[in-house]
């Protein structure tokens, strides 16, 4: 799992339904509503207007999106989005995560390990050749014969040009298959991050809250060979004061949403997925606070994963409260029915049957799986060696396949991005890894029964306490050691005597058996009914609804506005001001110092921070937030609490985007950090 992790509160709030309502939709480069857009805005976007925005947004693989702002490959992200890099970079002498980093001069700017940026450069339909070779299979054979055909497309997207990445992209779950081409960039460096204190002012109380008086903004650049690129189609950056009103646009890639689920799917979350994982989040959390509290190097190399796992609590706990909203539920319910009774009118074919009741089937399966599968396939939270262990093992066994014939994810496409996760040179703390490790196996041990054979492939007869001190000992937190093992391939595999290497080993066969039968009895089976789910809603409503999001690029609209909710009325900004009125000098209301002594000279009624209708969900962090001029005024790194039920749906009325603006993110940098170069770089767009 990703460190950085990235709620309809009252029963009966209206969602969407199955066309889109006003600036409700997370639309596809490909399928924008143009028209629509340019007369409910009296805007004039045209197809020139979107490849200049497409061209300049950006993907990261920490699970953020950016933007390029300047000629020389600047862009812009959330601070949160840079957080693991900051703590990479800090040591006991420099706490970059919590006080920021700033970097004077080129030679200044510091590489971000494991962090790649992606540019895309178009979208092709592949939708035949996809669904005419796995026509007709089912459970395993299906799983098998789609990642086969997409590393095959993959490839000949391709080729073997290192710039490049290809992505076979699985739209309206099975509905459609894209091919999205890439620009890739490797060496991504950290120019500006003005730290915790300041990005996420008011901490955990304020998050998802508005209003809000957060900097949650930073800047990398993208290198080639050593130098920075160039960017000729960058956007231009605003730091004008924003109009309430105005028509706006995020042009982001949102991680994931669940709108088109079947309602036993939702179901399946509300009862069984979504209550273990606040049930770990909540523990783990607890145990990394206590872990904080004994010292202050502790604190420092927990603080970026408690960040996560707190953010995550919050996530799913609104996600749970919005399914368990009878009118949510409800909605949901009428429009499963409404599409089952229009595939019953259209000739679907002879072989449509019923996906809705082979979905609910699988249930059951993902059910009686769903513990051994979390547990001894998904592994532990948070932990690097294990991971590091797991991707060797796998890569090594798997390089040694023909690409179409290996697990998804070490495909040749997918390589060299793995390749470079596990090698860059980034910090592993053994003593936050015994951590995380003995909560993964004492809760496997509870969840599983002492006596279950997955307990005891897992433990053996050890405990969870000196198993786990025994796995933290692992060498593989040195790049050196991963590097000799990925170069050595399978027989550097097996002759290692790392303690997590022979581990995962001994486990792997196991986990790879989980996989199979998990195939077989739920990803299989749900992904053929849900393609002809995706014929009968084409069918039915044509393309006139937008996919749900799968960390790829899309583009919402919008316009800047607050909220009215029991007679209160929410404003669409904040202020510079707000934020001194707001500071009480205890954490997490504390101001950095340099903001104090920068009061005086700031313009107090600069925008801080905004609020739109745009419709976001994690993964838009660090969108930018875009004017109708196709200029950057700001960057979304949020939702107000209400938006946490937008996995399901989007409520016009009280869904809100949270974004820092470009003027407060230019004021700051002058008066704050004294970022001059940098400032004038971003004038200069």
């Amino acid at each position: 799992m990703n460190r950085r992790l990235f709620a309809l509160l009252v029963a009966g709030t209206v969602l969407a339904p199955s066309s889109a309502l006003a600036d409700e939709g997370m639309w596809t480069f490909d399928n924008f509503p143009i028209a629509v857009v340019n007369k409910e805005y009296g805007t004039h976007i045209d197809q020139a207007w979107l490849d200049h925005i497409r061209g300049a947004a950006v993907r990261l693989s920490t699970g953020c999106s950016a933007s390029v702002v300047s000629g020389n490959a600047l862009v812009l992200t959330n601070n949160h989005c840079v957080a693991e890099c900051a703590q990479d970079l800090s040591s006991k002498a420099h706490d970059y995560y919590t006080h920021g980093y700033i970097a004077s001069t080129r030679p200044e700017e510091r590489k971000c390990a494991g962090m790649q940026a992606e540019i895309l450069t178009s979208i092709s339909d592949v939708t035949p050749q996809m669904q005419a070779a796995d026509k007709g299979l089912t459970g395993e054979a299906l799983v098998k014969a789609r990642n086969a055909d997409s590393s095959t497309i993959e490839k000949q997207g391709c080729g073997d040009d290192p710039r490049f990445r290809c992505q076979v992209v699985d739209l309206y779950h099975g509905g459609q298959f894209k091919l999205y081409k890439y620009r890739k960039y490797s060496d991504v460096r950290l120019v500006f991050s003005p730290g915790v204190q300041t990005a996420f002012f008011g901490g955990d109380p304020d998050n998802f809250n508005f209003p809000r008086y957060d900097l949650d903004s930073a800047f990398v650049r993208l290198y080639e060979n050593g130098s920075p690129v160039a960017t000729p189609g960058h956007l231009k950056w605003n730091a004008s004061a924003p109009t309430a009103g105005e028509p706006v646009f995020v042009a982001g890639n949102p991680g994931g949403t669940d709108r088109q689920l079947t309602t036993a799917q939702l179901a399946t979350q509300r009862d069984l997925q979504i209550p273990m994982m606040l049930v770990q989040l909540a523990e783990l959390r607890g145990r990394l606070t206590r872990f904080s509290e004994e010292s202050p190097e502790h604190k420092r190399i927990a603080q970026d994963l408690l960040f996560g796992l707190e953010n995550s609590y919050k996530v799913y706990f609104g996600r749970l409260f919005a399914l368990n909203s009878g009118g949510l539920m409800a909605q949901k319910q009428a429009e499963q029915s409404a599409l089952q009774a229009k595939a019953a009118q259209l000739n679907l074919g002879p072989d449509f049957g019923n996906p809705w009741a082979t979905i609910a089937n699988a249930q059951n399966d993902l059910a009686a799986l769903y513990l051994p599968y979390r547990f001894v396939e998904s592994g532990p939270i948070g932990s690097d060696l294990f991971r590091y262990a797991r991707s060797l093992v796998r890569a090594a066994a798997e390089r040694q396949k023909p690409s179409a014939e290996r697990l998804p994810g070490y495909s040749d496409s997918q390589l060299p991005l793995l390749e470079k996760q596990i090698l860059d040179v980034k910090p592993v703390e053994p003593a936050l890894e015994q951590q995380l490790l003995e909560f993964w196996l004492s809760k496997s041990r509870e969840y599983l029964t002492a006596d279950g054979p997955y307990t005891h492939l897992l433990l053996g007869r050890d405990s969870p306490e000196h198993l786990s001190t025994e796995l933290a000992s692992s060498k593989l937190g040195d790049a050196a050691v991963r590097k000799k093992l990925w170069d050595g391939g399978w027989a550097a595999i097996q002759a290692s005597n790392d303690p997590m290497i022979r581990y995962v080993l001994r486990i792997d066969p196991e986990a790879r058996k989980l996989r199979t039968e998990w195939n077989n009895r739920v990803d299989g089976p749900i992904s053929a009914a849900s393609e002809k789910i995706a014929k009968a809603r084409f069918a039915a409503y044509g393309d006139t609804i937008y996919p749900d999001a799968t960390f790829t690029l899309r583009l919402s609209y919008g316009k800047i506005d607050g909220w009215t909710r029991n007679g209160t009325t929410v404003p669409p900004f904040t202020y510079f001001k707000g934020l001194y009125e707001r500071a009480t000098g205890k954490p997490p209301f504390d101001l950095d110092p340099r903001w104090i002594a920068a009061k005086s000279s700031l313009n107090l009624d600069t925008v801080f921070d905004i609020s739109t209708t745009n419709d976001v969900i994690g993964g838009n962090s660090g969108s930018p937030l875009i004017n109708a001029n196709g200029e950057v005024i700001g960057a979304i790194f949020d939702g107000n609490i209400y938006s946490l039920g937008g996995d399901y749906g989007y409520d016009p009325a009280l869904n809100r985007s949270v974004a820092v603006s470009a003027a407060a993110v230019s004021e700051a940098l002058r008066k704050v950090y004294h970022a001059d170069a940098l400032a004038n770089e971003l004038a200069g767009s």
